[in-house]
């Protein structure tokens, strides 16, 4: 039997139906995959946010929390007690200067704390490790209100 011109123009409806269809679902799992990462960083936002007044900290708005740290926290939960991080730290809690001219200076606890309040809340697991990087620094009261 050979097949009708009309049974051959169907086939194609069918397999482009198919194919449109597979887009929608990718589509659509992308879509709410977004969506989700977007609530979770707003619910983390919120919590942050919280958190940071609570402690009597400034606090951002919230936009500018989650477009900083997203859901997962960004580079403050990437290894936050790793050398390179440490050195990162360290080198902001200096007179700023370079070569023979920069020295360690006495940071302000509450400013160098404000970090265990954002890991506190994007990566908890790695809250431990970083506090006893900074039970060893010297810190003092330093800021004023």
């Amino acid at each position: 039997m050979t097949r009708s011109l009309m049974a051959s123009r169907h086939r194609w409806i069918y397999v482009g139906a198919i194919v449109l269809l597979a887009a929608m679902v990718v589509v659509g799992l992308l879509t709410y995959e977004q969506l989700h990462e977007t609530n979770e960083a707003n619910r983390k936002a919120k919590q942050l946010s919280s958190a940071l007044a609570a402690a009597g900290y400034p606090v951002p708005s919230q936009d500018q929390i989650v477009h900083t740290l997203g859901e997962d926290g960004g580079a403050v939960c990437e290894d936050p007690a790793g050398a390179l991080k440490q050195a990162q730290w360290k080198y902001g809690m200096s007179t700023g200067t370079a070569g023979p001219g920069q020295r360690p200076v006495l940071s302000d606890r509450e400013v160098v704390l404000a970090e265990t309040i954002v890991l506190s809340v994007y990566c908890p697991d790695k809250l431990a490790a970083i506090k006893d990087k900074i039970d060893d620094l010297k810190l003092e009261d330093t800021v004023r209100n």
